[in-house]
């Protein structure tokens, strides 16, 4: 019998690569997915459908509490999301205050309750200067925890932490990833904007990459 592993799928890009690359390692893998009342919850049906097209269990985990706990303007309607790089002091509002450690906890204890033996996540080098919680001394720390926290261990896997997003795409194409089924933008709106720091980011991973963005911006 396969080991079990779990993985947090948000419907965006390096979630979605890192689910396809699980695929290839013979696990038998359950995906958790995660509405946090975030405006850019249209990702929340690309994971649904890579599900489904893949044929791999979901478990969609309500925790609006978090728009409440944690402000952001990735959950604030008065909030707007700010324009521009990453690198610009203003993408610090698209932090939301503890996201990745209430996630990984929950998804931990859904690991844990089916005898899972490794949970994975995507963060990648980009998210290092801007979310806290996407750095290699919190998923050090995260990793640990996990090793104490049940009598048996859970191992945190990372593998994309140092990966540019350019090198997932690269990494994604390889794998057959359908990048049309993916949501970046993080209005959420009919058409991604191409302005807000992840749109940024997600464009400029495809011209690392040297291929076009399947989808369509305004």
């Amino acid at each position: 019998m396969n080991s079990r592993a779990v993985i947090i799928l948000s419907g965006g890009m390096d979630s979605t690569t890192l689910l396809y690359d699980l695929i290839n390692q013979k696990y038998s893998i359950h995906a958790v997915t995660f509405d946090y009342g975030q405006k850019h919850k249209k990702e929340i049906s690309y994971a649904i459908k890579t599900c489904e097209r893949l044929k791999i269990p979901q478990k969609i985990i309500d925790i609006n509490i978090l728009n409440d706990l944690a402000p952001s303007s990735l959950t604030r309607t008065d909030w707007e999301v700010p324009e521009g790089n990453y690198a610009d002091n203003n993408m610090k509002q698209t932090v939301v205050p503890n996201r990745n450690m209430v996630l990984l906890s929950l998804a931990a204890a859904f690991a844990i309750g089916i005898k899972a033996t490794h949970l994975y996540y995507g963060a990648h080098s980009g998210d290092h200067a801007i979310y806290p919680d996407c750095r290699p001394s919190f998923v050090s720390a995260m990793a640990t925890a996990f090793h104490l926290c049940d009598w048996d261990d859970l191992t945190l896997s990372v593998p994309y932490l140092q990966m540019s997003k350019g090198d997932i795409v690269k990494r994604g194409l390889s794998l057959g990833v359908d990048y049309s089924n993916t949501w970046t933008c993080y209005k959420g709106e009919e058409k991604s904007c191409g302005k807000c720091g992840s749109c940024d980011e997600r464009l400029a991973a495809f011209r690392e990459a040297g291929v076009d963005d399947p989808l369509e911006y305004q």
